[in-house]
């Protein structure tokens, strides 16, 4: 029986092979035959990296891109609660959330109004004082803060960007948003321009990000039965509402509630809707779709009285 014996040298010429070139079709070993060592190696590296790249695409499922809604509005400046809060902060809870924002309820602060726009972060700073001291809240009630001037401070921790369940409106702090004007805006008392451009750009964005219209109407469901609504009730309350829409109270004052339509409209043309509001299909009514939500009243939820 006949032994084939390799040619001496031979393995010593197939070790002497570029580098992974054993899965490539035979023209390509051919072509990287003639190139300088160096260079076919780098030629390879390439290849494979392009090959490793391909499958890895063709592998990862897309992720699919976040779509913005329709009508959305532009982020206004809001100061950091860090500005005003200094050595005030005490040790609290962790933020609470819901999955969006359906609503934003407007408030007075029962403050004066002569006050001094850089004096406004130690006036919000006695407001988180007062409500998490004598009132042994665990956090300032409003999510913002609007003050005479216009500019927008944050509020309630957890983010602004957030769905964060504020403390604002006894029954329906659920897939909202409160914000306060500093001040006090009854009967007869004037309501600053740019507060009420502040309070339109604030509610437009919030409410953007979920593409409400700021002046259509949505169901919200009261979790209290110390608000003008029995708990469990779904209630059809103006997207952007006055305190009073939700409680018995006074707030915002008579003089900031009179301005809530003309905010609406405001609110409606900075996230660029120029529809006649009675024609308008995003006019009808929204459903907040409370389900999960309903939960038992938090303690800051059966102190809210004001």
């Amino acid at each position: 029986m006949r032994v084939f014996r390799r040619r001496r040298g031979a393995h010593r010429h197939h070790a002497a092979r570029t580098p992974g070139s054993a899965g490539l079709p035979r023209a390509a070993r051919v072509a990287l035959g003639c190139l300088p060592g160096l260079a076919a190696v780098a030629a390879l590296v390439l290849c494979a990296y392009g090959v490793e790249n391909a499958a890895d695409t063709t592998a990862r499922p897309a992720t699919p891109r976040p779509t913005a809604t329709p009508y959305a509005a532009p982020r206004p400046h809001i100061v950091p609660r860090s500005h005003w809060l200094h050595d005030a902060a005490h040790a609290q809870p962790r933020p609470r959330y819901d999955d969006r924002v359906a609503a934003v309820f407007v408030h007075h602060t029962d403050s004066p109004n002569g006050y001094d726009c850089a004096d406004a972060p130690g006036i919000i700073q006695d407001l988180y004082t007062g409500q998490t001291g004598t009132r042994d809240w665990d956090d300032i009630g409003y999510n913002f803060v609007v003050d005479r001037c216009g500019t927008i401070y944050e509020g309630r921790a957890g983010g602004v960007e957030r769905a964060v369940t504020g403390a604002h409106t006894q029954g329906f702090n659920h897939r909202t948003t409160g914000i306060a004007a500093l001040g006090t805006f009854t009967e007869g008392l004037p309501v600053p321009k740019a507060m009420i451009h502040a309070i339109a750009a604030l509610s437009a964005w919030k409410l953007g990000l979920t593409g409400i219209d700021p002046r259509a109407d949505v169901r919200l469901v009261s979790s209290n039965g110390l608000s003008r609504y029995a708990a469990g009730t779904a209630a059809e309350l103006p997207a952007l509402a006055g305190h009073s829409d939700g409680y018995m109270t006074s707030c915002p004052g008579a003089a900031l509630h009179a301005r809530l339509p003309e905010i609406r409209e405001l609110a409606a043309r900075m996230q660029g809707r120029t529809e006649d509001p009675q024609q308008d299909h995003s006019r009808r009514a929204v459903s907040s779709d409370p389900g999960a939500l309903r939960s038992s009243p938090q303690p800051a939820d059966r102190r809210w009285g004001s």
